[in-house]
């Protein structure tokens, strides 16, 4: 019976409303499960509402290290991913006597699949095993990819950071141990002053805008540096409009700023960087530019106290910081402090001609470096805490310098990249912000040595794996991937004189490579999670161009393709083998340590992926597809002493594989019982665990050891016991690269080991391989003319999407269905452009047509646009008159994988010199209006995908409900009354 509030029967008008009520969902019918986010690379944790295998809801989880419970529009539409009409449904192969790009397939079983697949890759093995190419996209899982590769013995993998970030990711590693991104984080909770540079907003998306709401609440300054106004920008208390690639030089405009006015932290860097140590100053003799060492290896400083040279890494030396001796040898050599000073106070790095460069003024160049001095120096801040440091000193506080800076694409996807984030780094060790309260502090496994040693594979033999992982960190000439001759070893010719830190491959080369078959023709190409066809390659029409390219006996240049998906994107379509990968609903995935984990910079942090919903399609998550051909093919690490598979599926081997004894993948609940954590024996129960604890495990470092962690005694040692680093020596910073001079002295040909046998090998070395960090021009921008070129061309994710993924989802589609091509306003009307109307759009390397915008937020020299919104026709599910299609356009038509051509000098790929980090933001355009009859629609043109085999028909309206609506139909007297 129903009451009213006051206890009495209600009236019989009330009572027959109720019963006419129409039913409601049964909450009692739902499950809330756990899992982790994967409509970007954020990683939060998501609590779905699960209802007769269909997601109800998406939510962030409150407990949840990353979110904290805040979850974007990309993870509410996560429902959409997961409705979307592009999902594969069962493994395909190309039509035999079809051409490969002309989608036409037939549908196969997975025996037939990966018994085909498993033939074709055992007879590569078994006679050369770099004959298979193995590289994956956004994938977060590269500890598995790169185990595999190591296992099957081919040099040929490494993943996509090779053309987002690798230069950073270098430049940090091989200078302060760890860097932006995963690597570290802003000390959102103390820091005063936040210098945010060349950040788009789908990049960390989340903990960003919780990061920046507690920088303002706290009355923080927050600077921008970004061509662009947008996302993080809009919201800065100043946003600096730089001209794109010149970041390096207005970050050695501030260090000199600092040098000039003496605002440096003299300790820090005595202290903790190796500005107090010798190198070595002969020039033109061999060895000219090395750190001096004693007997021992051990680098060399002049002792101030005793007035003798000593070993740096003794306690207690006062060593000087600046300083020209003469050695025991009779060489003469200087503190790196010394050149450093020299090479920065000199007026070419003065804010006036940063100032030209940059498109700033001298005034602001000079006021933004003394507002981070004044912050550092005179609003530092203490946090009382006894701490001992390497050398076994006791310390009663930490000392922070609260500013903090954060940095990503937009600095790094130049080829001058690698020196920039090195310049940033740079300037951050001046003020002492790295690693302490207030500043830029490391997220576990980092920091690591500089660089971590672990060189990358060289050699292959059949049936055999790697004796080292595919990817590493060259420490000198000796440790390249190339012949005897000095020729690449590597079918992206990483780790060659070429590109020599290419500490993540270069995979915006591979298909240019192996179609040229340079350095040598290859069998397989395997793609992961890659739509290289499309948005994720340079050149994207000659790129399709080649993947359908023959011989002179008509078979494919690329003999054979196989792409690993979820969807239906533009390179499915040139596949010989498609292999349906499942959605990250459907799936287990482990987010390691051992690779890039969701740590904080407090707690060591992974988490995982579990199965919220069943697959209603033929599809399998490629890690059990791989661990599977792992034991089909017999990998060492993978089969037992009788040769049969070791591990019952992906999360077997997960929870039972070990790099070292007691550490695996997951670092939380080990132990047979599992009550121990970050390292333990296997816990068979250790998924369980994870699920009950919401999918995710967090590690509490004590207070002692959250800073300073470069020089923390008691982090050094537990960071060798959990096994981050393989030792626990302190880790120093290096403002000064003997890793680079080694390379620079071979390119002037005075190293004592291997040469590089190329002349423009020999003067890219001499030139970039600065040992202190550099500006210098972009390589493409130095080849191009600039008259007839005179705009920068670049382009960023928007917050709601992300790579390609989501351009396909229905709601965010909603939000972006076309890109504009946007301009400074200003500039444009200068021009004479209209507001929307339609241009032409040209590079050294073709054209585009494309719909202008104009807006007030945008540096004049610089258009832009949102990346991967144009998609060919048909592709991803979409009806082939998508606007996407049609109005719709990609950049990448106008980047090409390669430098122009320059006289008596091979091609060379358009990429950082050092990192071979891939150049997307070195492009340099024209911009023409169209004519009248053109405008409507975007150009080039592409043919229209084909449906795939069982696709269905792509939906006229895109609406999703788990429930039929229910119509309410009530009196206003109901309303009133009833609660």
């Amino acid at each position: 019976m129903l009451f009213a509030p006051n206890g009495a029967v209600p009236s019989a008008e009330a009572a027959a409303a109720a019963r006419e009520l129409p039913p409601f969902e049964d909450h009692a019918a739902q499950e809330k499960r756990h899992t982790t986010c994967y409509m970007c690379a954020c990683r939060c944790g998501i609590e779905v509402t699960v209802e007769d295998n269909q997601v109800r809801f998406i939510r962030g989880n409150p407990d949840h290290p990353i979110n904290k419970g805040v979850l974007c529009a990309k993870g509410n539409a996560g429902i959409m991913k997961q409705m979307s009409p592009a999902k594969l449904r069962n493994p395909l192969m190309r039509k035999p006597g079809t051409e490969r790009g002309d989608g036409e397939f037939v549908e196969v079983s997975w025996d037939e699949a990966l018994e085909y697949l498993t033939e074709r890759l055992r007879e590569i093995r078994a006679t050369d095993p770099k004959k298979l190419a193995f590289f994956t996209g956004r994938d977060q899982m590269q500890a598995l990819t790169g185990l595999w590769a190591q296992q099957f013995g081919t040099i040929n993998w490494a993943a996509h950071g090779g053309f987002c970030s690798v230069n950073m990711a270098a430049a940090g590693l091989y200078s302060i141990g760890q860097s932006f991104w995963e690597f570290g984080d802003p000390d959102w909770d103390r820091a005063k002053y936040f210098m945010l540079w060349g950040v788009a907003e789908d990049h960390a998306s989340n903990p960003i805008k919780i990061g920046i709401e507690k920088l303002k609440r706290r009355g923080a300054k927050f600077v921008a540096i970004n061509p662009v106004r947008t996302g993080y920008q809009a919201v800065a208390d100043e946003w600096v409009p730089i001209r794109p690639g010149t970041d390096g030089m207005l970050a050695l405009a501030m260090c000199h700023v600092l040098l000039s006015r003496d605002l440096v932290d003299w300790d820090y860097l005595g202290r903790y960087t190796n500005a107090p140590f010798l190198v070595v100053n002969t020039p033109g003799a061999v060895g000219d530019g090395l750190i001096a060492r004693d007997d021992e290896g051990q680098p060399l400083v002049y002792d101030a106290a005793s007035e003798t040279f000593a070993n740096g890494m003794t306690p207690g030396v006062q060593a000087a910081l600046f300083g020209d001796y003469t050695l025991p040898d009779g060489r003469r050599a200087r503190t790196v402090m010394s050149l450093i000073a020299e090479k920065y106070l000199d007026p070419r790095y003065a804010p006036e001609k940063a100032a030209e460069v940059c498109g700033l003024s001298a005034e602001t160049i000079e006021r933004l470096a003394l507002e981070m001095a004044h912050v550092a120096f005179k609003e530092s801040i203490e946090i009382e805490c006894e701490w001992t440091d390497w050398a076994g000193r006791k310390h009663d506080r930490f000392i922070g310098r609260p500013v903090a800076m954060h940095a990503m694409r937009g600095i790094s996807a130049h080829s001058n990249g690698f020196q920039t984030c090195r310049a940033l780094h740079l300037l951050q060790v001046f003020l002492g912000t790295i690693d302490v309260p207030g500043g830029h502090r490391a997220k576990a496994p980092f920091p690591r040595h500089t660089p971590p040693p672990i060189k990358p594979a060289r050699d292959t033999a059949p049936n055999t794996p790697l004796s080292a992982p595919p990817l590493g960190f060259p420490t000198s000439p000796e440790d390249l991937v190339v012949d005897d001759q000095g020729r690449p070893l590597r079918i992206d010719k990483a780790y060659s004189w070429e590109a020599p830190l290419a500490n993540h491959g270069l995979m915006h080369m591979v298909i240019t490579n192996a179609v040229n078959g340079d350095p040598y023709p290859i069998d397989t190409l395997i793609l992961f999670m890659a739509n290289m066809a499309w948005n994720s390659t340079m050149n994207t029409n000659s790129v399709q161009d080649m993947l359908r390219a023959k011989d002179d006996e008509g078979h494919y240049k690329l003999p054979f393709l196989v792409v690993v998906d979820a969807f239906h994107s533009e390179t499915v379509n040139f596949a010989d083998l498609v292999l349906p990968d499942t959605t990250y609903l459907e799936r287990h995935d482990a987010i390691s340590m051992l690779d890039r984990p969701i740590s904080e910079p407090d707690s060591p942090c992974d988490s995982v992926r579990v199965p919220v919903l069943e697959p209603d399609r033929n599809v399998r998550p490629w890690q059990e597809v791989m661990v599977d051909l792992a034991g089909r093919l017999g990998f060492p690490a993978f089969v037992d002493e009788q040769g049969q598979p070791k591990y019952e599926g992906y999360t077997d081997f997960i929870t039972r594989w070990e790099k070292a004894p007691g550490i695996g993948f997951l670092a939380g609940w080990r132990g047979e019982n599992g009550d121990q954590h970050m390292r333990g024996a296997p816990n068979p129960n250790q998924w369980d665990r994870y699920k009950e604890n919401g999918g995710f495990f967090q590690y509490h470092l004590p207070e002692h050891m959250r800073f300073y962690r470069f020089a923390n005694r008691d982090y050094l040692e537990w960071a060798k016991e959990v096994g981050f680093n393989p030792s626990s020596k302190p880790i120093v910073m290096e403002l000064y690269s003997e890793v680079l001079q080694k390379f620079r002295l071979a390119g002037q040909g005075l190293y004592d080991g291997p040469l590089p046998p190329e002349s423009v090998d020999r003067e890219r070395l001499a030139h970039y391989f600065d040992p202190l960090p550099q500006y210098y021009v972009p390589l493409e921008e130095q080849r191009v003319d600039a008259k007839r070129y005179p705009f920068h061309a670049i382009n960023q994710r928007p917050m709601h999407m992300y790579h390609s993924w989501d351009s396909q989802n229905a709601w965010l589609r909603q939000i972006t269905s076309q890109n504009y091509l946007f301009m400074n306003r200003a500039r444009g009307e200068r021009l004479g452009i209209e507001d929307k109307s339609w241009v032409w759009v040209e590079s050294h390397n073709g054209r585009i047509r494309a719909q202008i915008k104009l807006m007030e937020g945008c540096q004049e020299d610089t258009v832009w646009t949102w990346n991967a919104i144009g998609k060919q026709s048909g592709a991803w599910g979409l009806s082939p008159d998508a606007p996407e299609s049609k109005r719709g356009f990609l950049m990448n038509h106008l980047i090409s994988e390669l430098l122009p051509a320059a006289d008596d000098e091979r091609r060379l790929t358009n990429s950082d010199p050092v990192t071979g980090q891939a150049a997307w933001y070195d492009l340099q355009v024209s911009i023409t209006p169209a004519e009248p009859e053109e405008a409507g629609s975007s150009w080039p043109h592409f043919d229209t995908v084909k449906p795939l085999p069982g696709a269905p028909t792509p939906p006229d309206q895109l609406r999703y409900q788990t429930h039929e609506a229910v119509p309410l139909r009530r009196s206003f007297l109901d309303i009133i009354k009833r609660r």
